[in-house]
This record gives structure tokens, sequence and C-alpha cells, in this order.
């Protein structure tokens, strides 16, 4: 089932959710942040990934029991990795402001959880050997330069604003550029838990699992391993935060306002209810991303690891079009407005590029097998 540009399709698609999972998350009115992250991950990283499992015939349960503990292991270990990596994003940008963090971390993430994969497996040499395989490698390069040149018109973007409003940005650079390095090299495990996780996916197919469903049950031992570290850091600043009781509705909601939306005295009416609801679309949403990467994988033929900066090159197109649709970079100069029209061209065209290469590729390959 080779076919790039199908599956870059699914990519497009997958990326879309995951630029635009946040949205629902900014509907919760009265909880701490750690509340209604919890919650989401709840429904992105435990119920989705069993359920889609199992609605789709991937039968999670044989698969896992018929892999071996050190495969689980491996993957719930990569899967934690990648929680971590998600947990520090966001202080990178705290740091280094939306933009730039954004770049940095992306940056180590599309770079090590694209190339990483191949040298683990012993298939870089390949990728180097032959005209497709140095294609796919300038695509990757052009989804950095992408990234890069994101990450350039969004310290513009902060500049710019900061001028309007005579402010200086609390940033640290040492610190910030620390913090987004982890989490690039911790975020990548993603893509790393993936590619341990292929002989669950083999299982998968053996208990009669639709190949283009195959990865759901890694997605189940990858998820798990990042829910732990979440779940760990949610608890904790909700018992040192007292936020706990938001759950049950014992908040009043004044101290809680993550995203500069609450209202001061919100209708309690419901209110749990909803917020029950916004945080499980948000983490449903965030999932649906990842099924259509995993569906995205399955035609991508045997450099299926260039999965990883394609979806995450279509999440900053989308995220950046969500950004522009909410007005965050009205007022922008001219000169930054042509460098994101820019990196955003960049960015999809590089989907292009890798694509192609790995159709060519994975056609050499065909050929040389058959001689």
């Amino acid at each position: 089932m080779d076919s790039p540009f199908v599956g870059v399709a699914f990519h497009a698609i997958g990326g879309a959710a995951h630029g635009s999972f946040y949205a629902p998350l900014k509907r919760v009115r009265a909880w701490a942040w750690e509340s209604a992250w919890l919650i989401q991950g709840v429904a992105a990283w435990m119920i989705m990934p069993w359920l889609v499992s199992w609605l789709t015939g991937s039968h999670p349960i044989d698969a896992l029991s018929r892999s071996s503990l050190q495969t689980i292991g491996w993957t719930f270990l990569f899967g934690a990795m990648w929680g971590a990596g998600s947990l520090t994003f966001g202080l990178s940008m705290r740091y280094l402001g939306m933009s730039l963090g954004q770049a940095v971390a992306l940056g180590y993430t599309v770079s090590l959880g694209t190339l990483v994969p191949p040298l683990f497996v012993g298939q870089f040499a390949t990728l180097t050997g032959n005209t497709g395989g140095r294609i796919v490698l300038l695509g990757v390069f052009a989804c950095l330069c992408g990234i890069g040149l994101f990450g350039l018109a969004g310290m513009r973007r902060e500049r710019e604003c900061r001028e309007k409003a005579s402010e200086k940005a609390p940033t640290s650079l040492g610190l910030g550029f620390a913090v987004a390095t982890f989490s690039g090299i911790m975020s990548s495990g993603f893509a790393f838990g993936i590619q341990s996780g292929q002989p669950i996916a083999e299982a998968a197919l053996a208990c009669g699992s639709p190949s283009i469903f195959k990865t759901g049950p890694v997605f189940v031992v990858v998820m798990a391993g990042g829910f732990l570290v979440n779940c760990i850091w949610c608890l904790y600043l909700g018992l040192r935060n007292r936020s706990v009781g938001d759950f049950i509705g014992k908040s009043d909601g004044r101290h809680h306002d993550w995203h500069g939306s609450a209202d001061e005295n919100p209708e309690p009416r419901g209110l749990l209810k909803r917020n029950y609801l916004w945080a499980g679309l948000a983490g449903a949403t965030w999932y649906v991303g990842f099924m259509f990467y995993g569906m995205g994988t399955t035609f991508m033929g045997k450099f299926d690891f260039t999965s990883w900066p394609i979806h995450l090159a279509f999440v900053i197109v989308f995220s950046t079009l969500c950004g522009i649709a909410a007005r965050e970079w009205r007022g922008v100069s001219r000169l930054t407005a042509l460098c994101v029209a820019a990196a955003m061209f960049i960015l999809v065209t590089s989907t292009l590029v890798i694509a192609l290469g790995n159709r060519m590729a994975t056609g050499a390959a065909t050929t040389s097998e058959q001689k």
C-alpha cells in the first residue's frame, strides 16, 4: 500500500486536527490549567486509543499479548519520554516567546524524530545511497528551514507588538534555549515509540487488523507512557494549587483565569458538564490527529519514518492559520507577513518533496529487489 502522496493527504488532516485541538480548551471556565489538561489527556491518551483500536478492528489486547515485554516496555518508555517533552514545550514558549520557542523545540523534534529512527534500523545508508533518498533528506532540510523562517517571523511579530505597547519581553534566552532543547529532544520520543512498536503493529496485522489501522495498538502503549508523566505532573499541580476540587465543581474560579477569558462569576448551572465536554472534545480532536497520522504512515512505504516531519509541518501550518483567523498576526509589518507566508509555503512544499523522494526511493528499492 505504498502511495506517499495519499499519505501526505492523511497527514494534512491529522495536522489540521492537531493545529486546532486547543480551541475547545479555551471554552473551559473556572478550572485551573492542570484540571483541563488532565481531562483532555484522559480522553486523548487513555480512552480514545483503546476505543478507536476496538472500533477499527485492530485487536489491541490480542496484539499486545503476542508482543514481547521488551517491545512493550521500550514503546512505553519512549511514550513517557514524549510526555516529558510535551510538558516542557509550554515552558520553552514562556522563556523564548511563542514563535521562537516553538521553532527551536520543533526543529529538534523534526530532525531527531526523522533521522534517528532510520539510523536505529540501519536505513540511513539506503537514504543517502540513491536519488530518492537524497531528495527525502532535502525535503527534511527544507522543513527545518521553514520552521526557522517561521521562528524569525514570530520574533519579528513579538518585537513589533512590544514596540507598539512600549513593553519589554520577559525572556531568558539561555534558559529558554536549554528548555527548548530538552523539549525538542524528549518530544521526538513519539517517533521513536512508533518505530520501536512496529512488532506490535505486525502482531495486530496477524490478528486480522486492517493495514491502515495497524498502528492503533502501538498508540495505546505510547500514549499510556505519555499520560503517566502528564498525570503525575497535573496531580502535583492540583494538590499544590488546591485545584483538585475543580473535578467535582468545588472551585470558585477566581484564581483559575489561565487562558485570559474566564468569567469572574461563572454560571454554575451546567458549568461542570460543559467543562468536561469541552476538555473531552479537545482530547478527542487531539487523538484524531494521531489517528490520521497512523493511517498516513501506512502509505509511506519503506521510509515511513518520513511521516514525522510531514505531520509536524502541517501542524505548524494549520496552527498558524488558526492564529491568523484569531487575528494574532494583526498589525504586523508587511515583511513579517511575507515571512509567515513564505514559511508556510516552504513547509507545505517540503512535505511534497519528501513524498516525491519517498516514492522514488521505494520504487528504486522495489526494482532492485526484483532484479
